[in-house]
């Protein structure tokens, strides 16, 4: 395929650019037309390489598109929230699960509400309810839920939450066991790679720390039917030590870092910790931590500095990061992948309930480019916005949905944060690609330049897009360019 007239390198220069076997095999003004090959005339709109999310949980995006959405900022007040149930109520046969997403307590602050599972009781007492809390690792649960979970308080053997002698209706980080009870089977991924395919997103990184063989063997199965279009690199737990790289239909599937889930109130025990990480490596594996808080990052980067580094080692999220904390992160040369997006849906939120010593140090982005710290952006969907154009623009204005900046020293140039969505998935924030010859064809055509583009940047959506030369997937308007 010839594609003529490409703005290329944001804006650098205009060429043509020839794909062959899912290569870019020649890029230059004005190359001699082939027998028998296509030809898309770009008409100088930018043709940039594919995007890369670094971070996302698959399953979990696909089934909150079946859920309903329990938070900001659609959901603002106890009153919202009742209708938004109800309502959700009203279309669900008798006795199926409602199952809700995006939960924040800051939702019910203003009623003074503190028993959740008792509000719950009182707006739908027949109907088995479970809503998950917008960070992943929480769910309430009702009182017909519990019942139709079969769970008893004198039971032992549950992980559900207790006060006194009574459930309190929260389950913490025991996803494989409400699954299990529930008996859910695993959502389609078709819709959820389409869409991230019209964005121009070719391959994800999914981060679920409690993948295992089943998960991996069930991304092989979805990329073999077709229905998951992307590229895949799997986190996950010591299981995946095992598995094997694979290529499935025409996508590939990656076994990725160890993933270890640290929470500030609970952290594991530290030398254990360490043998673990010690164990990854040895498999072939990088580590990657999840840090939202300061604490979680300083247990971290002490388990790495004890355990020893790699290639592969990685923060994820970067809640928090203080310079003392950003110049550890450089001085061990490990990769941070971060989500500005999250600024742009809770900024609000972080600024009442942040404390003030950790105000000035949320989410960085230009401190550790500055330091030299390999850096990637993502979205950490379905807890933050999947759209990679307003991850990208997020970055760009950190502003709260209130409209005020978050650290403005922060900021990001358009083009350095969508070059943040362009890395290969096992070296995020490390190689930063450019259409040139020898490159796979991961491509995305926007539908005009890219000044023009980037002024509107989290409404870009590309006309087509291509994953080493596959495709176009295209939209209408991609007509109007031949």
């Amino acid at each position: 395929m010839l594609i003529r007239r490409a703005e290329l390198g944001f804006g650098a220069r205009v060429a043509d650019v020839r794909i062959e076997t899912g290569c870019v095999t020649e890029v230059g003004a004005r190359l001699a037309h082939r027998q028998g090959e296509a030809e898309l005339d770009a008409g100088g709109a930018a043709l940039l390489p594919a995007l890369r999310d670094h971070h996302l949980h698959l399953y979990a995006l696909a089934a909150a598109r079946a859920s309903v959405r329990c938070g900001q900022p659609d959901v603002a007040g106890a009153e919202t929230l009742e209708a938004v149930l109800r309502r959700a109520d009203g279309t669900l046969p008798s006795g199926e699960w409602l199952r809700g997403t995006a939960f924040h307590e800051s939702v019910l602050a203003a009623s003074g509400i503190e028993d959740f599972r008792a509000w719950l009781d009182a707006v739908l007492p027949a109907r088995p309810v479970r809503i998950q809390h917008r960070g992943g690792r929480l769910w309430w649960l009702n009182t017909a839920a519990l019942r139709r979970l079969g769970v008893h308080p004198a039971a032992v053997d549950t992980p559900l939450e207790r006060s006194g002698r009574d459930f309190t209706g929260r389950l913490y980080d025991a996803d494989g066991w409400l699954r299990q009870r529930v008996g859910s089977v695993r959502p389609s991924l078709a819709v959820v790679s389409r869409e991230l395919w019209r964005w121009g997103v070719t391959a994800v990184t999914d981060a679920s720390h409690a993948n295992g063989r089943a998960d991996y063997a069930a991304f092989a199965a979805a990329q073999t039917r077709g229905e998951l279009l992307q590229d895949v690199r799997v986190m996950g737990g010591a299981e995946l030590d095992a598995v094997k790289d694979a290529v499935n239909g025409s996508a590939h599937l990656w076994r990725g870092e160890r993933k270890f889930h640290l929470h500030a109130q609970a952290l594991p025990d530290f030398d254990l910790l360490c043998a673990q990480i010690r164990t990854a490596h040895a498999a072939g594996r990088g580590a990657a931590f999840h840090c939202v808080e300061r604490g979680e990052l300083i247990f971290a980067l002490a388990a790495l500095d004890a355990s020893g580094v790699r290639d592969g080692d990685r923060i994820e999220h970067a809640g928090v990061a203080p310079p003392e904390l950003v110049a550890q992160v450089a001085t061990l040369g490990v990769t941070v992948v971060t989500q500005p997006g999250f600024i742009a849906e809770r900024g609000d939120v972080y600024r009442r309930e942040v404390t003030a010593d950790d105000q000035p140090w949320l989410y960085p982005v230009r401190r550790f480019l500055a330091a030299g710290v390999p850096l990637a952006l993502s979205s950490d969907a379905p807890y933050a916005d999947p759209n990679p154009w307003r991850t990208a623009a997020a970055a760009v204005a950190r502003q709260t949905p209130a409209g005020t900046v978050l650290n403005p020293e922060e900021r990001l140039t358009p083009e350095y944060a969508v070059a943040r969505l362009m890395a290969p998935l096992a070296a995020p924030g490390v190689e930063v690609p450019r259409v040139a010859a020898g490159m796979a064809a991961d491509l995305c055509l926007l539908p005009m330049p890219w000044r023009a583009a980037c002024r509107n940047l989290a409404h870009i959506v590309p006309v087509a897009v291509w994953r080493r030369g596959l495709g176009p997937v295209a939209s209408p308007a991609c007509a109007a360019l031949g």
